[in-house]
């Protein structure tokens, strides 16, 4: 395993997909905390209409928070965020 450390930036421009394997979207920029130096979102653009019909994203997309996140590696796999959406209370605030 490489442990040599990556830029944040990498990130952007990778794939996201759910646990489940189902393509979310793509990540545009990153949410960082800078007093707490940690990434608390993914801005994801790019995104899957079958996952987000009911939502009005607008040319905004959506922030996917960074507590999701399960993996990353050449894609980013996150918990399955269809379950998410139908049973979060406050999964809109994740609507950006």
């Amino acid at each position: 395993m490489d442990d040599t450390p990556q830029e944040i930036t990498t990130l952007v421009g990778r794939e996201v997909y759910s646990n489940n394997g189902v393509f979310v979207g793509e990540i545009e920029d990153i949410r960082l905390d800078l007093d707490a130096e940690v990434v608390n979102g993914l801005a994801l653009g790019e995104l899957n209409p079958d996952l987000f019909e009911d939502y009005d994203t607008g040319r905004r997309g959506v922030i996917v928070p960074y507590r999701w996140v399960r993996a990353v590696g050449d894609v980013v796999l996150i918990n399955d965020v269809i379950e998410r959406l139908k049973t979060d209370d406050d999964a809109e605030t994740a609507i950006a």
